[in-house]
């Protein structure tokens, strides 16, 4: 299944994409899209809806955030070896984990809003995991039996900030950092989240051209890692890493976005974002 949540921030409504593409409004089924619809018992009972049951979303609505009750945001950092090296740092024995805060999630067509005092905003295409079950100590074999499904994530990132300290929350945390979306795809439909292409354009040029098959730690790695130290909860989301061609990593020199600037970008199977980027008002 493909659920969102579409119409204007603060007024969403949870919706279901069919098998021609098409928006259905899934109002009279569900009043949101939450930790309780992408639990297994949730999807089980979605997964009875005959989409062309519920009426259709004419028009071109604002898709928001395409569900509620995002408790964490999990981020990976480097965990492609080809990023890894163009940003000039090795490759991880581990996972590096660090969090986004959850106030930085934004839908994934909102301006993204370049942060006072900002001199190397940045890019970052990458697959989210949503957790759909509870999931701590979690096994390597039955780590995706935690996960309810996938989505398009683009980390923005303030190098300048990021790189400040040891800490990289800073640069990863700030206002509209965190479009999420359009979709949720479950399980069902990514049956394996290793095999799937990834790209993003700047102002209608390719920058980021990649597939996760080339993650360093896989989605199942990273879940059951990091359900080893901080228990997942549903609605929890873990943003993967990024494949290379970040503005930061061009060399001789780097590309930071401006206000202006428009970010197209997209996973397989999970649809496409695109963001403006916009001054700091005032």
């Amino acid at each position: 299944m493909k659920l969102c949540r579409y119409g204007k921030p603060g007024y969403e409504k949870p919706g279901l994409i069919d098998a021609d593409g098409r928006l259905r409004d899934l109002s009279k089924v569900v009043d949101n899209i939450g930790p309780n619809e992408i639990s297994p018992r949730g999807l089980k009972m979605l997964s009875r809806v005959k989409p062309e049951s519920l009426p259709p979303v004419n028009g071109s609505p604002r898709f928001g955030v395409p569900y509620i009750g995002i408790g964490k945001f999990v981020a990976i950092g480097l965990n492609y070896s080809d990023h890894a090296k163009e940003a000039g740092l090795p490759i991880p024995s581990e996972p590096i984990v660090f969090m986004k805060a959850t106030t930085c999630i934004s839908g994934p067509s909102d301006d993204v809003i370049q942060p006072k005092n900002s001199t190397k905003l940045d890019w970052e295409v990458e697959l989210g995991a949503v957790i759909g079950t509870r999931a701590q100590y979690v096994s390597l074999d039955k780590a995706l039996d935690f996960v309810a499904g996938y989505c398009v994530v683009n980390d923005v990132s303030e190098r300048a900030f990021q790189l400040a300290t040891s800490q990289w929350d800073k640069g990863k945390g700030f206002d509209t950092a965190g479009p999420v979306g359009p979709w949720l795809v479950t399980t069902d439909e990514i049956t394996d989240p290793q095999k799937l292409d990834m790209w993003l354009d700047l102002n209608g040029k390719r920058m980021q051209s990649g597939n996760t098959r080339t993650m360093i730690f896989s989605v199942a790695q990273i879940v059951s890692h990091v359900s080893q130290y901080m228990t997942l909860m549903p609605g929890d989301i873990i943003t993967t890493g990024t494949p290379p061609g970040v503005g930061m990593g061009i060399k001789p020199n780097p590309v930071w976005l401006k206000p202006g600037d428009v970010m197209t970008l997209g996973i397989r199977g999970l649809g496409e974002q695109k963001q403006k980027v916009v001054g700091y008002p005032g």
